[in-house]
Protein backbone atom coordinates (compact mmCIF):
# COMPACT_ATOMS: atom_id res chain seq x y z
CA UNK A 1 0.00 0.00 0.00
CA UNK A 2 2.48 2.75 1.20
CA UNK A 3 4.86 1.13 -2.29
CA UNK A 4 2.06 1.83 -4.25
CA UNK A 5 1.57 5.43 -2.71
CA UNK A 6 5.60 6.00 -3.88
CA UNK A 7 5.47 5.04 -6.94
CA UNK A 8 1.97 7.38 -8.04
CA UNK A 9 4.37 10.66 -6.54
CA UNK A 10 7.02 9.53 -9.03
CA UNK A 11 5.44 11.67 -11.39
CA UNK A 12 4.58 14.54 -9.17
CA UNK A 13 6.41 17.52 -8.74
CA UNK A 14 7.21 17.89 -4.69
CA UNK A 15 5.31 21.64 -4.67
CA UNK A 16 1.50 21.74 -4.73
CA UNK A 17 1.78 25.52 -6.33
CA UNK A 18 -1.43 26.12 -3.94
CA UNK A 19 -1.08 29.45 -2.84
CA UNK A 20 -0.52 30.40 0.08
CA UNK A 21 -1.79 33.03 3.29
CA UNK A 22 0.84 34.85 4.83
CA UNK A 23 -0.61 35.94 8.04
CA UNK A 24 -0.06 32.77 10.78
CA UNK A 25 -1.95 33.31 13.85
CA UNK A 26 -1.02 31.56 16.80
CA UNK A 27 -2.89 28.15 17.99
CA UNK A 28 -4.37 29.42 21.28
CA UNK A 29 -8.43 29.55 21.22
CA UNK A 30 -9.74 32.56 20.11
CA UNK A 31 -12.90 34.29 20.84
CA UNK A 32 -14.69 33.77 17.91
CA UNK A 33 -18.91 34.28 17.30
CA UNK A 34 -21.14 31.82 16.92
CA UNK A 35 -22.00 33.61 12.95
CA UNK A 36 -18.11 34.04 12.47
CA UNK A 37 -17.85 30.42 13.09
CA UNK A 38 -20.88 29.84 10.75
CA UNK A 39 -19.61 31.59 8.18
CA UNK A 40 -15.85 29.88 8.31
CA UNK A 41 -17.96 26.30 8.53
CA UNK A 42 -19.91 27.91 5.08
CA UNK A 43 -16.68 29.06 3.59
CA UNK A 44 -15.01 25.03 4.01
CA UNK A 45 -16.40 24.12 0.85
CA UNK A 46 -15.27 27.33 -0.88
CA UNK A 47 -13.65 26.35 -4.36
CA UNK A 48 -10.32 28.89 -3.46
CA UNK A 49 -7.96 26.77 -1.70
CA UNK A 50 -7.03 30.06 0.72
CA UNK A 51 -10.20 30.81 1.80
CA UNK A 52 -10.96 26.86 2.33
CA UNK A 53 -7.79 26.92 4.91
CA UNK A 54 -7.89 29.96 6.27
CA UNK A 55 -11.70 28.89 7.28
CA UNK A 56 -10.09 25.53 8.77
CA UNK A 57 -7.50 27.31 11.09
CA UNK A 58 -10.76 29.49 12.37
CA UNK A 59 -12.76 26.64 13.44
CA UNK A 60 -9.70 25.03 15.05
CA UNK A 61 -8.88 28.22 17.15
CA UNK A 62 -12.76 28.46 17.90
CA UNK A 63 -13.80 27.21 21.64
CA UNK A 64 -14.14 23.75 21.77
CA UNK A 65 -17.51 23.69 23.35
CA UNK A 66 -18.97 25.78 20.51
CA UNK A 67 -17.04 24.70 17.63
CA UNK A 68 -18.30 20.84 18.36
CA UNK A 69 -21.77 21.40 18.50
CA UNK A 70 -21.96 23.44 15.08
CA UNK A 71 -19.29 21.09 13.38
CA UNK A 72 -21.13 18.45 14.59
CA UNK A 73 -24.40 19.73 12.94
CA UNK A 74 -22.82 20.62 9.73
CA UNK A 75 -21.59 17.53 9.33
CA UNK A 76 -24.72 15.58 9.83
CA UNK A 77 -27.04 18.34 7.60
CA UNK A 78 -25.14 20.81 5.89
CA UNK A 79 -26.62 20.87 2.27
CA UNK A 80 -22.80 21.41 0.38
CA UNK A 81 -21.39 17.59 1.14
CA UNK A 82 -17.42 18.63 0.93
CA UNK A 83 -18.64 20.57 4.01
CA UNK A 84 -19.89 17.85 5.93
CA UNK A 85 -16.40 15.82 5.31
CA UNK A 86 -14.72 18.64 6.17
CA UNK A 87 -16.48 19.49 8.83
CA UNK A 88 -16.79 15.60 10.55
CA UNK A 89 -12.92 15.90 9.74
CA UNK A 90 -12.16 18.88 11.89
CA UNK A 91 -15.50 17.94 14.47
CA UNK A 92 -12.70 14.61 15.20
CA UNK A 93 -9.89 16.71 15.78
CA UNK A 94 -11.76 18.36 18.70
CA UNK A 95 -12.99 15.17 20.75
CA UNK A 96 -16.00 16.62 21.29
CA UNK A 97 -18.86 14.44 23.36
CA UNK A 98 -21.14 14.14 20.11
CA UNK A 99 -17.83 12.97 18.11
CA UNK A 100 -19.14 9.20 19.11
CA UNK A 101 -23.24 9.95 18.22
CA UNK A 102 -22.25 11.44 14.90
CA UNK A 103 -19.82 8.93 13.92
CA UNK A 104 -21.99 6.05 14.45
CA UNK A 105 -24.47 7.68 12.47
CA UNK A 106 -22.19 8.53 9.59
CA UNK A 107 -20.49 5.16 8.89
CA UNK A 108 -23.32 3.98 6.80
CA UNK A 109 -23.78 7.71 4.78
CA UNK A 110 -23.89 7.78 1.13
CA UNK A 111 -20.66 9.79 0.79
CA UNK A 112 -17.79 7.85 0.34
CA UNK A 113 -15.84 11.11 2.02
CA UNK A 114 -17.56 10.87 4.95
CA UNK A 115 -17.36 6.89 5.62
CA UNK A 116 -13.95 6.90 4.97
CA UNK A 117 -13.49 9.34 7.90
CA UNK A 118 -15.96 7.60 10.27
CA UNK A 119 -14.05 4.33 9.53
CA UNK A 120 -10.54 6.17 10.46
CA UNK A 121 -11.88 7.31 13.46
CA UNK A 122 -12.99 4.13 14.70
CA UNK A 123 -9.29 2.94 14.15
CA UNK A 124 -8.56 4.70 16.76
CA UNK A 125 -11.29 4.70 18.87
CA UNK A 126 -12.16 1.23 18.95
CA UNK A 127 -15.73 0.07 19.86
CA UNK A 128 -16.39 -3.71 20.33
CA UNK A 129 -19.81 -2.91 19.65
CA UNK A 130 -19.79 -1.40 16.77
CA UNK A 131 -17.43 -4.17 15.27
CA UNK A 132 -20.41 -6.19 14.10
CA UNK A 133 -21.56 -3.18 11.76
CA UNK A 134 -17.94 -2.87 10.51
CA UNK A 135 -17.37 -6.35 9.62
CA UNK A 136 -20.93 -6.57 8.08
CA UNK A 137 -19.54 -3.28 5.98
CA UNK A 138 -16.12 -4.69 4.90
CA UNK A 139 -18.79 -7.98 2.62
CA UNK A 140 -20.66 -4.49 0.95
CA UNK A 141 -17.71 -1.40 0.54
CA UNK A 142 -16.22 -1.50 -2.63
CA UNK A 143 -14.77 2.18 -2.88
CA UNK A 144 -10.80 1.75 -3.10
CA UNK A 145 -10.99 4.88 -1.07
CA UNK A 146 -13.12 3.93 1.87
CA UNK A 147 -12.17 0.19 2.23
CA UNK A 148 -8.86 0.71 3.74
CA UNK A 149 -9.75 2.67 6.89
CA UNK A 150 -12.51 0.34 7.33
CA UNK A 151 -10.02 -2.61 7.34
CA UNK A 152 -8.32 -0.63 9.62
CA UNK A 153 -10.42 -0.19 11.78
CA UNK A 154 -11.39 -3.74 12.37
CA UNK A 155 -7.70 -5.02 12.11
CA UNK A 156 -7.50 -2.39 15.59
CA UNK A 157 -9.48 -5.36 17.03
CA UNK A 158 -7.84 -8.15 16.20
CA UNK A 159 -7.96 -9.18 19.38
CA UNK A 160 -11.55 -9.98 19.32
CA UNK A 161 -12.14 -13.49 17.32
CA UNK A 162 -14.61 -11.73 14.77
CA UNK A 163 -12.16 -9.24 13.81
CA UNK A 164 -9.93 -12.07 13.08
CA UNK A 165 -12.26 -14.36 11.46
CA UNK A 166 -13.09 -11.54 8.97
CA UNK A 167 -9.78 -10.40 8.02
CA UNK A 168 -7.53 -13.49 7.60
CA UNK A 169 -9.49 -14.84 4.32
CA UNK A 170 -8.96 -11.57 2.94
CA UNK A 171 -5.08 -12.18 2.97
CA UNK A 172 -5.27 -13.88 0.00
CA UNK A 173 -8.73 -13.51 -1.11
CA UNK A 174 -9.73 -10.32 -3.17
CA UNK A 175 -8.27 -7.46 -5.33
CA UNK A 176 -5.03 -6.62 -4.99
CA UNK A 177 -5.25 -3.32 -3.54
CA UNK A 178 -7.44 -4.50 -0.72
CA UNK A 179 -5.33 -7.19 0.05
CA UNK A 180 -2.85 -4.71 0.79
CA UNK A 181 -4.60 -2.65 2.64
CA UNK A 182 -5.02 -6.05 4.82
CA UNK A 183 -1.85 -6.97 4.82
CA UNK A 184 -0.32 -3.41 6.04
CA UNK A 185 -2.97 -3.31 8.50
CA UNK A 186 -2.26 -6.48 9.91
CA UNK A 187 1.31 -5.87 10.14
CA UNK A 188 0.59 -2.43 12.17
CA UNK A 189 -1.72 -4.42 14.71
CA UNK A 190 0.76 -6.89 15.13
CA UNK A 191 -1.91 -9.37 13.38
CA UNK A 192 0.29 -12.87 14.54
CA UNK A 193 -2.82 -14.64 14.19
CA UNK A 194 -2.58 -14.24 9.88
CA UNK A 195 1.30 -15.15 9.72
CA UNK A 196 1.19 -18.37 7.59
CA UNK A 197 -1.11 -16.52 5.01
CA UNK A 198 1.39 -13.34 5.19
CA UNK A 199 4.25 -15.55 4.65
CA UNK A 200 2.43 -17.58 2.09
CA UNK A 201 2.47 -14.12 0.14
CA UNK A 202 5.86 -13.01 0.64
CA UNK A 203 6.50 -16.03 -1.17
CA UNK A 204 5.02 -14.84 -4.15
CA UNK A 205 6.52 -12.28 -6.57
CA UNK A 206 4.67 -9.47 -7.73
CA UNK A 207 2.99 -6.02 -5.82
CA UNK A 208 2.10 -7.53 -2.34
CA UNK A 209 5.17 -9.18 -1.79
CA UNK A 210 6.67 -5.71 -0.02
CA UNK A 211 3.60 -5.79 1.85
CA UNK A 212 3.82 -9.12 3.29
CA UNK A 213 7.05 -8.75 3.97
CA UNK A 214 7.06 -4.98 5.74
CA UNK A 215 4.44 -7.10 7.50
CA UNK A 216 6.38 -9.75 8.87
CA UNK A 217 8.83 -7.49 10.06
CA UNK A 218 6.43 -5.61 12.09
CA UNK A 219 4.77 -8.44 13.29
CA UNK A 220 8.66 -9.50 14.63
CA UNK A 221 7.91 -13.29 14.82
CA UNK A 222 11.27 -14.84 15.35
CA UNK A 223 10.04 -17.82 12.97
CA UNK A 224 10.57 -16.13 9.92
CA UNK A 225 13.72 -15.04 10.08
CA UNK A 226 14.95 -18.15 8.38
CA UNK A 227 12.37 -17.65 5.91
CA UNK A 228 13.39 -13.90 5.20
CA UNK A 229 17.34 -15.07 4.89
CA UNK A 230 16.07 -17.42 2.53
CA UNK A 231 14.15 -14.94 0.57
CA UNK A 232 16.91 -12.39 0.47
CA UNK A 233 19.01 -15.01 -1.92
CA UNK A 234 16.11 -14.84 -5.04
CA UNK A 235 14.28 -11.68 -4.33
CA UNK A 236 14.27 -8.52 -6.97
CA UNK A 237 16.83 -5.85 -6.34
CA UNK A 238 13.90 -3.58 -5.64
CA UNK A 239 12.48 -5.74 -2.84
CA UNK A 240 15.96 -6.26 -1.15
CA UNK A 241 15.54 -3.04 1.16
CA UNK A 242 12.06 -4.25 2.67
CA UNK A 243 13.92 -7.42 3.22
CA UNK A 244 17.06 -6.12 5.29
CA UNK A 245 14.57 -4.04 6.97
CA UNK A 246 12.12 -6.73 7.76
CA UNK A 247 15.31 -8.45 9.38
CA UNK A 248 16.53 -6.05 11.65
CA UNK A 249 12.29 -5.59 13.30
CA UNK A 250 13.07 -9.11 13.95
CA UNK A 251 16.92 -8.11 15.46
CA UNK A 252 18.88 -8.80 13.15
CA UNK A 253 22.19 -6.99 11.58
CA UNK A 254 20.06 -3.58 12.50
CA UNK A 255 23.73 -0.87 12.19
CA UNK A 256 24.65 -2.75 9.01
CA UNK A 257 21.03 -2.60 7.74
CA UNK A 258 20.92 0.81 8.07
CA UNK A 259 24.35 1.43 6.58
CA UNK A 260 22.89 -0.48 3.58
CA UNK A 261 19.72 1.33 3.49
CA UNK A 262 21.55 5.11 3.36
CA UNK A 263 23.67 3.81 0.47
CA UNK A 264 20.92 2.55 -1.17
CA UNK A 265 18.64 5.63 -0.81
CA UNK A 266 21.70 8.14 -1.69
CA UNK A 267 22.33 6.22 -5.13
CA UNK A 268 18.80 5.77 -6.46
CA UNK A 269 17.92 9.18 -5.17
CA UNK A 270 20.85 10.37 -7.50
CA UNK A 271 21.26 8.30 -10.57
CA UNK A 272 18.76 8.60 -13.05
CA UNK A 273 16.74 5.45 -14.00
CA UNK A 274 15.92 3.81 -10.62
CA UNK A 275 12.55 4.89 -9.58
CA UNK A 276 11.62 1.61 -8.76
CA UNK A 277 15.00 0.94 -6.12
CA UNK A 278 14.52 4.36 -4.85
CA UNK A 279 10.34 3.63 -3.79
CA UNK A 280 11.93 0.26 -2.72
CA UNK A 281 14.44 1.75 -0.30
CA UNK A 282 12.47 4.90 1.08
CA UNK A 283 9.57 2.36 2.07
CA UNK A 284 12.34 0.22 3.74
CA UNK A 285 14.06 2.98 5.39
CA UNK A 286 10.56 4.41 6.50
CA UNK A 287 9.53 1.03 8.16
CA UNK A 288 12.70 1.21 10.08
CA UNK A 289 12.38 5.15 10.88
CA UNK A 290 8.42 4.60 11.74
CA UNK A 291 10.02 1.82 14.68
CA UNK A 292 11.74 4.67 15.91
CA UNK A 293 15.20 3.70 14.27
CA UNK A 294 16.81 7.58 14.44
CA UNK A 295 19.29 6.48 11.96
CA UNK A 296 16.88 5.62 9.05
CA UNK A 297 14.91 9.06 9.76
CA UNK A 298 18.06 11.29 9.68
CA UNK A 299 18.55 9.15 6.07
CA UNK A 300 15.46 10.13 4.99
CA UNK A 301 16.20 13.89 5.82
CA UNK A 302 19.49 13.89 4.88
CA UNK A 303 18.85 12.88 1.30
CA UNK A 304 15.54 14.10 0.77
CA UNK A 305 16.63 17.90 2.03
CA UNK A 306 18.83 17.61 -0.77
CA UNK A 307 17.27 15.71 -3.12
CA UNK A 308 16.52 16.39 -7.19
CA UNK A 309 12.66 17.01 -7.21
CA UNK A 310 11.19 13.89 -8.28
CA UNK A 311 13.02 12.29 -6.00
CA UNK A 312 12.71 14.84 -3.03
CA UNK A 313 8.75 14.02 -3.98
CA UNK A 314 9.26 10.46 -3.31
CA UNK A 315 11.12 10.59 -0.16
CA UNK A 316 8.98 13.71 1.29
CA UNK A 317 5.81 10.66 0.61
CA UNK A 318 7.68 8.58 3.24
CA UNK A 319 8.23 11.03 5.34
CA UNK A 320 4.79 12.43 6.11
CA UNK A 321 3.82 8.68 6.45
CA UNK A 322 5.85 8.89 9.28
CA UNK A 323 4.38 11.93 10.39
CA UNK A 324 0.41 10.88 10.28
CA UNK A 325 1.30 7.37 12.22
CA UNK A 326 3.53 8.65 14.66
CA UNK A 327 3.53 12.07 15.20
CA UNK A 328 5.58 11.44 18.28
CA UNK A 329 8.55 10.27 16.51
CA UNK A 330 8.67 12.88 13.69
CA UNK A 331 8.49 15.47 16.65
CA UNK A 332 11.10 14.27 18.07
CA UNK A 333 13.26 13.36 14.81
CA UNK A 334 12.76 17.47 13.94
CA UNK A 335 13.94 18.51 17.46
CA UNK A 336 17.07 16.61 16.67
CA UNK A 337 17.45 18.31 13.35
CA UNK A 338 20.12 20.88 12.63
CA UNK A 339 18.51 21.80 9.41
CA UNK A 340 15.05 22.10 11.30
CA UNK A 341 13.84 24.38 8.33
CA UNK A 342 14.73 22.21 5.77
CA UNK A 343 13.49 19.04 7.51
CA UNK A 344 10.07 20.78 8.04
CA UNK A 345 10.21 22.18 4.67
CA UNK A 346 10.12 18.34 3.37
CA UNK A 347 7.27 17.52 5.65
CA UNK A 348 5.51 20.47 4.45
CA UNK A 349 6.11 18.98 0.47
CA UNK A 350 4.91 15.69 1.92
CA UNK A 351 1.47 17.49 3.64
CA UNK A 352 0.97 19.11 -0.38
CA UNK A 353 0.73 15.78 -2.04
CA UNK A 354 -0.71 13.06 0.89
CA UNK A 355 -4.56 13.14 0.41
CA UNK A 356 -5.17 11.81 4.14
CA UNK A 357 -7.33 14.38 5.60
CA UNK A 358 -8.33 12.75 8.57
CA UNK A 359 -4.73 11.49 9.60
CA UNK A 360 -3.82 14.82 8.39
CA UNK A 361 -5.94 16.39 11.50
CA UNK A 362 -4.63 14.30 13.91
CA UNK A 363 -1.27 15.22 13.25
CA UNK A 364 -2.05 19.05 13.51
CA UNK A 365 -4.37 17.79 16.85
CA UNK A 366 -0.96 16.37 18.12
CA UNK A 367 1.39 19.19 17.28
CA UNK A 368 -0.89 21.74 19.17
CA UNK A 369 -0.98 19.17 22.24
CA UNK A 370 2.76 18.95 22.26
CA UNK A 371 2.70 23.28 21.45
CA UNK A 372 1.25 23.71 24.72
CA UNK A 373 3.04 21.18 26.99
CA UNK A 374 6.19 22.57 25.85
CA UNK A 375 8.03 24.74 28.47
CA UNK A 376 8.44 28.57 26.62
CA UNK A 377 11.47 28.87 25.09
CA UNK A 378 12.65 24.95 25.34
CA UNK A 379 13.32 23.13 21.74
CA UNK A 380 9.82 21.21 21.43
CA UNK A 381 8.34 24.68 21.89
CA UNK A 382 10.29 25.90 19.01
CA UNK A 383 9.43 23.02 16.57
CA UNK A 384 5.81 22.86 17.41
CA UNK A 385 5.55 26.65 16.59
CA UNK A 386 7.67 26.39 13.54
CA UNK A 387 5.51 23.34 11.95
CA UNK A 388 2.10 25.34 13.15
CA UNK A 389 3.52 28.25 10.73
CA UNK A 390 5.26 26.09 7.97
CA UNK A 391 2.04 24.13 7.57
CA UNK A 392 -0.43 26.94 8.38
CA UNK A 393 -2.80 25.23 10.25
Amino acid sequence: MRRAALALVATLLCGSGLARTQQVPGPAPAAISAADLQKAIDQLGSFDFPVRMEASRTVRRAAADLAGSMLAKAARSHTDEYVRYRALTLLAGFGDPSVAGVMRDIKGDRNDRLRTVAFAWYEHAPDAAVLPSLIDALGKERSEFVRPALTRAIAAQGADPRARAALVPLVVRGDDYFRGAVIEALGDYDGKYALAEITEVAKNEGPLQDDAISALGKIGDASTSAFLAGLQKSAAREVQPTIVAAMCLLGSGCPAAEEYLRKTLTFAATTEGYAPLLRGAVHATSLLAGRGRAAAMAALFDVGNTAREVARGTIALGVGMIALRQPATMLAALEARKDRAESIELLRDAFDMLNEDFEEERFYVEVRRAYWAAAAGSVRRQVTEAIIQKLEF
